[in-house]
């Protein structure tokens, strides 16, 4: 004999079976549907994604410009490539919160740490164009070819991998010049900035020259010597004016920075010295100082010979 009660009464556990069964084999449940409903998620997620991109390339080329768009492959692996840009463009608003001086200051440093192709991706004129941006980034931001056991070469020009070897800015206040040497394991940055007196200049990293008014320009003498002219004593016989076009006064100075030896030197002078245009040529271990570029190439006497490789050289 059943009790009613308990022939019209099921446990939780036995409700539950029967109900997930249902869920599973019971007409409620349809496969196709199914599949169409998640292939749609999926399609929607994929067009979502592709519309983020498309706006993300948007926004890239609205604030880099098209030009960049070419340099992304090497600025996704650079380590301060896109700290230059950002430092090189926003300029009014980094200035306004840091400050003039400090603005300048980090940009020489940047520059100072930034490779061939960092500086060519900011949209400097190169060896190649000094008026123009690089138009090689297809070439020139591939990895550069060094032969086994060599080094990159010195000089660089043209659309080749690793981007060339110096770079010149003929737009922007600051008149920054760049140039590489000795498989890039030296380099100058000069930031001229219209004036003599509110030039900087970096020479592997480290500040030369402070203090100084210096050239719009420097020389790379021998790989390991940067030379750059500066102003001259004041009290020197044939001190005045210089020629028309000239960044300083008629009789200059000539500093030297050994970057192999991190040491710098600056020569001065005497009044029997006529160093309107004083060039350096280096051989066997020695410097030769000649009063000008016309009496250096003609290779006559010059005016100083001094040692380059004594302990107190600096």
């Amino acid at each position: 004999m059943q009790w009613p009660w308990r022939a019209k009464t099921k446990t939780k556990t036995e409700a539950k079976a029967e109900e997930g069964a249902e869920a599973i084999d019971g007409p409620a449940f349809d496969a196709e549907s199914m599949g169409k409903r998640i292939q749609a998620r999926r399609d929607a997620d994929a067009r979502a994604a592709a519309a983020a991109e498309q706006a993300g390339y948007e926004r890239m080329v609205g604030r880099w410009g098209s030009r960049v768009v070419e340099w992304r492959g090497w600025l996704a692996r650079s380590p301060v490539g896109v700290d230059l840009l950002h430092w090189w463009y926003d300029e009014a608003e980094l200035t306004a919160l840091v400050g003039e001086e400090r603005y300048v200051e980090r940009l020489g440093e940047l520059l100072s740490q930034a490779s061939a192709r960092d500086i060519a991706a900011m949209g400097l004129g190169c060896t190649r164009r000094v008026d123009r941006a690089c138009r090689f980034a297809e070439t020139c931001s591939q990895d550069p070819v060094v032969p086994p056991g060599g080094k990159l070469a010195s000089y660089r020009h043209g659309g080749i991998p690793g981007a060339c070897s110096g770079f010149i800015d003929c737009w922007s206040k600051h008149e920054i010049d760049v140039t590489f040497t000795d498989g890039d394991d030296h380099r100058s940055v000069l930031l001229f900035r219209d004036h003599p007196g509110k030039a900087r200049l970096w020479v592997d990293g480290v500040r030369v020259g402070e203090d100084e008014w210096l050239d719009k320009g420097g020389i790379w003498v021998g790989e390991r010597f940067f030379t750059i002219q500066i102003e001259g004593p004041k009290d020197h016989p044939e001190q005045g004016p210089g020629d028309i076009g000239r960044q300083l006064y008629n009789i200059v100075s000539l500093l030297i920075h050994d970057a192999g030896r991190g040491t710098t030197r600056i020569l001065v002078p005497e009044a029997t010295e006529s160093w309107t245009d004083p060039a350096l040529d280096v051989r066997d271990g020695t410097g030769r100082v000649y009063p000008t570029w016309e009496a250096r190439t003609a290779g006559g006497t010059p005016d100083r010979i001094i040692p380059l490789d004594e302990p107190d050289a600096g």
